[in-house]
C-alpha cells in the first residue's frame, strides 16, 4: 500500500493595502505535519504598524484538520491583542463555521469555582441545626430499637435465629485474640504504674490490689468496649452501609419485612451477650498479667499476690464491671447500627459511616463510663 504524500505547510504574506495582510495559505495543515511558527505572524504585525485588518487566501490549501483551527484560533488571539480584525471570508466554510463556534459558546454563569467565607455566626447557626437533626435521628433510632425489644420480649420480633449465632461467632470468639493481647497489656500497665509508687513505701503487695480493683470495675469494660467499637461496631456500620447503598435494605422494607427487626435486633443482642462475657476474661487476663509482674519484677509470691487478690476483689466489683459493660455493648451495637442505616449510596458515604461508628461508640463509652463512676461512688458501691 502507497504511503500518502503530505505537502509540507507554507505562509505568506502580502500587504495589499497599507492598512491591510493578507496570509497565503498552501500545503496539508494536518495534525503530524510542521506548521509555520505563530511567531511569524506576530512578527508581521510589529512590522506593520498601520494594520487594521487581516485576511486570508486558502487557494492554494490542499488539506485541513484541527491543526489548522488551532493556528487560527492563536492568529485570532494575537489579532485581539492588537486590536485587529480578522476577516474569515477567505477561509473555508467550515472553518469559517467552527471558528464562529469557538467564540460564541460564553462561560456559564457559575461555571467558575468562586470562595465564599461564611460568617461565624452562620457557620455556627448551620452546625447547631445540624446537630438539632442529628439529634433527632438520634433519639428516633433509639426510640425504634426500644420498640423492637419489646416485640422480642413479646415474643413478635421477626428474625432468623441463625443470623444471632453467626454474629456471636463473629463478635465473640474471633475477638478474643485481640482482647487477650489488650488486656494482658493494660494489666502490665497498671502493675507497673503502680509499683513505681507503692515501692516507695514498701507496698509493692498491693499492686495486687489496684490490678485487680482497676481491672474488675472500669479498665476490663472499658478496654473491651473501645475494642469491640472499633472492631464490630465499624463492621456493622460497612455491612449495614454497604446494603443500604446496595438497596437491599429497601428491598426489605417493599417485602414488608422491617429491617430493624431482621437486620439491627440480631447485631443487638449478639453484642449485649458478648461484651459482658468478653470483660470477664479480659478481667482475668489482666489480673495474670498483674500476677506476672508481681511474682517476677516485685519478688511477691504467688500465693501472696494470689491472697492480696482474693481480699480486694467481691462479687460487688466484679458487678460494677460487667453493668458498665452491658451498657457499653448496647451503646456500641446502636451507634454502628445507626451509622449504618444512615449511609448514603456511595462508596465513599460507607466509609464516612463506618468511622462516624468508631468516633460516635467511643464517645458514647466514654460519657457513659463518667456517669456510671459518678452514680456508683454516689451509692456507695
Amino acid at each position: 500500500m502507497l504511503k500518502k504524500t503530505v505537502t509540507p505547510c507554507k505562509i505568506a504574506f502580502s500587504t495589499p493595502a497599507a492598512d491591510k495582510l493578507l496570509i497565503n495559505v498552501a500545503g496539508d495543515w494536518v495534525i503530524g505535519n510542521d506548521f509555520p511558527p505563530i511567531g511569524d505572524v506576530q512578527k508581521n504585525l510589529e512590522q506593520h504598524s498601520s494594520l487594521r485588518q487581516i485576511s486570508f487566501n486558502t487557494e492554494e490549501l490542499l488539506a485541513w484538520d484541527s491543526g489548522f483551527l488551532t493556528f487560527l484560533i492563536k492568529v485570532r488571539d494575537i489579532c485581539t491583542q492588537y486590536e485587529i480584525e480578522m476577516n474569515k471570508e477567505g477561509l473555508p466554510e467550515g472553518v469559517q463555521r467552527l471558528l464562529t463556534l469557538s467564540s460564541a459558546v460564553p462561560e456559564r454563569k457559575g461555571a467558575r469555582r468562586e470562595t465564599v467565607r461564611e460568617p461565624v455566626l452562620a457557620r455556627i447557626g448551620v452546625k447547631a441545626l445540624d446537630f438539632v437533626r442529628a439529634s433527632g435521628e438520634m433519639l428516633g433510632f433509639i426510640g425504634e430499637a426500644f420498640l423492637v425489644f419489646v416485640r422480642l420480649l413479646s415474643g413478635k420480633a421477626r428474625f432468623r435465629r441463625s443470623d444471632i449465632a453467626l454474629i456471636i461467632q463473629e463478635c465473640g470468639p474471633q475477638a478474643l485474640p485481640i482482647v487477650t493481647l489488650i488486656s494482658f497489656l493494660v494489666g502490665l500497665i497498671l502493675a507497673y504504674m503502680g509499683a513505681v509508687q507503692l515501692q516507695m513505701f514498701g507496698a509493692q503487695v498491693y499492686v495486687a490490689s489496684l490490678v485487680g480493683l482497676g481491672m474488675a470495675r472500669v479498665m476490663g469494660a472499658l478496654m473491651t468496649g473501645i475494642i469491640m467499637a472499633g472492631r464490630t461496631g465499624a463492621s456493622f456500620a460497612a455491612q449495614l452501609g454497604t446494603m443500604q447503598v446496595n438497596e437491599e435494605i429497601d428491598a426489605y422494607r417493599t417485602l414488608g419485612i422491617s429491617p430493624m427487626e431482621f437486620l439491627v435486633l440480631p447485631r443487638m443482642l449478639a453484642l449485649i451477650l458478648m461484651v459482658p462475657l468478653l470483660t470477664l476474661y479480659a478481667d482475668l487476663v489482666g489480673i495474670l498479667a498483674g500476677l506476672f509482674v508481681g511474682v517476677t519484677m516485685l519478688d511477691i509470691g504467688f500465693m501472696e499476690y494470689y491472697h492480696q487478690t482474693v481480699v480486694s476483689l467481691t462479687l460487688t466489683q466484679f458487678a460494677v464491671g460487667l453493668i458498665q459493660a452491658t451498657v457499653f455493648g448496647v451503646l456500641i451495637a446502636i451507634a454502628g447500627c445507626m451509622r449504618g442505616m444512615q449511609c448514603g449510596r456511595s462508596a465513599s458515604a460507607v466509609g464516612e459511616a463506618t468511622t462516624s461508628a468508631v468516633v460516635t461508640s467511643i464517645v458514647f463509652i466514654v460519657v457513659a463510663a463518667g456517669v456510671l463512676t459518678i452514680v456508683f461512688n454516689q451509692l456507695g458501691i
